[in-house]
This record gives C-alpha cells, sequence and structure tokens, in this order.
C-alpha cells in the first residue's frame, strides 16, 4: 500500500502537478497540505482518477485533504479536544490503515505568537497520537511537520541554529512524539534523511539547500509492515512547481 503526503502549496495553482503524480504514480492514498481553498472550491478533477476525497479547507490558507482509492470512513476533522480555527488536521479510515493529513504552523519566530501556538499545536497532536496508539491499528500519521528533527536533516545546521524548525522545543515536540511509540519512516527505512522542502529563494533547489520537514510517522503495527520510503524529489524540479516534494511510505498490509 503506497501512502504518499505532500504539500501543495495551493491545490488549484499546482492541479497538473497533482493529476499527473495520481496518474503516473497511482498511490492508494495521497495526503495534501496547504490546499488554500476551501471545501466547494476543491478540483472535483481529482475524482475522476478513482479517488474518493475527504476535504478539510479553508480559504486563502491551510487546508488539508485525504485522498484515497479506498472508501473513506470515520473522518475527524481537527484535532479532538484543541481549539484550533484553522484546518489544519484529518484523519480518516482507509484500507485498512488511520491515516492523517497534519499541517503543523510555521511559527514563524520565536518571539512571536505564532511560536507560542505551534508548541501548542504540537503538545495536542502528540496526545492525539498517543491516544491513537491504544486502537492497535495500522497508523500513518503524515504531513509537513514544519520541523527539521535533527541537525543532519538541515543543509547548513549552524545557519538555522536555534531558528525556527531547527529550535529545540520544536525538536523535542518531535522526539516526544516518536517515544510515544511512533517510527520516521523516512529516516527509518531510507538509512539516510533526503530532504523534502526547498526554498523558491537563492536558487536553494539546484544547489541542493534544502530541509527535511514532511514526515510520514507509523504506529508500531504500521511500521512492523514497512516496506520503503521514498522523497520524490524530481517533482520538486517541475515548472511552478511547490517548494515541497511529495513522500512516500510504502506498507505491506
Amino acid at each position: 500500500m503506497k501512502i504518499v503526503t505532500w504539500n501543495v502549496n495551493s491545490v488549484r495553482a499546482r492541479l497538473p502537478h497533482v493529476e499527473n503524480f495520481l496518474k503516473d504514480q497511482q498511490p492508494d492514498v495521497l495526503l495534501l497540505q496547504e490546499l488554500k481553498c476551501e471545501d466547494h472550491a476543491f478540483p472535483g478533477s481529482l475524482g475522476d482518477f478513482g479517488y474518493n476525497c475527504a476535504v478539510y479547507g479553508q480559504k486563502t490558507y491551510n487546508g488539508v485533504a485525504i485522498l484515497s482509492k479506498h472508501p473513506i470512513e470515520d473522518v475527524q476533522k481537527g484535532i479532538p479536544n484543541f481549539e484550533d480555527a484553522p484546518a489544519r488536521y484529518i484523519e480518516a479510515f482507509t484500507g485498512g490503515v488511520r491515516v492523517a493529513s497534519v499541517y503543523v504552523p510555521n511559527g514563524q519566530t520565536i518571539t512571536s505568537a505564532a511560536y507560542g501556538y505551534k508548541l501548542n499545536f504540537l503538545e495536542a497532536l502528540c496526545a492525539h497520537m498517543q491516544y491513537l496508539l491504544a486502537l492497535d491499528e495500522h497508523i500513518v500519521i503524515a504531513g509537513d511537520y514544519n520541523i527539521a528533527p535533527t541537525d543532519e536533516d538541515v543543509y547548513d545546521p549552524v545557519a538555522w541554529k536555534n531558528e525556527v524548525l531547527c529550535t529545540p522545543a520544536e525538536r523535542e515536540s518531535f522526539r516526544k512524539i516518536l517515544y510515544a511509540g511512533y517510527t520516521d519512516a523516512l529516516a527509518q527505512k531510507t538509512g539516510s534523511t533526503p530532504y523534502t522542502w526547498w526554498d523558491y529563494r537563492k536558487g536553494s533547489f539546484a544547489k541542493d539547500s534544502g530541509l527535511r520537514i514532511d514526515h510520514l510517522l507509523l504506529s508500531p503495527r504500521a511500521s512492523d509492515s514497512l516496506v520503503n520510503s521514498t522523497v520524490h524529489r524530481y517533482v520538486r524540479g517541475l515548472e511552478k512547481a511547490s517548494d515541497h516534494a511529495p513522500v512516500e511510505v510504502s506498507l505491506k498490509i
């Protein structure tokens, strides 16, 4: 079972890329972030490729979605017990796997209110992910976490030291999720930490000045079923691409 996460940075602006990816790669499940559209404006053409869609959209910013070749059941919009207006989390059961598409706030700067909001969001996310483990299911919580977990996930650790995406508090929040029992699929199976995001500025992609901030975190049962994981780097090199590449995990269900 192929499950892919992808921050598309506007699903309508990247629609040709999304359609081509579905046609060429045929993922069983595609988890999207940063839709930048409301539910009614989500492109219906994606369903023509044989996918069911669950959408939690928002005008202008945010927005997450689940596309699946299987029926989508038990849809949860938003993190339970966390009052959060932005559309940043959607969860469902599909094809024998519980999946979630998560778009963690960026945090802006460490002195901003947005940074505190990010840490609160991560705390709530971790609590819910711990709760889900009690279900003893194949679980994949994937998306743009906006955290580079270690210095190996950053092209220039010195320049990024104590900057948002790389602060000790953010990294501790990420480790807390792993300590709870989740596996970082990309780091686990590739044996390396390839980048998933490259800034649009300063020729970052051409220089490979990237960060690994998109993650697929697996429950123990899903981790036991892990076959492979990969970054579809070529998609980032397309014309008018998102600044994120799709990241895939394969599970034997």
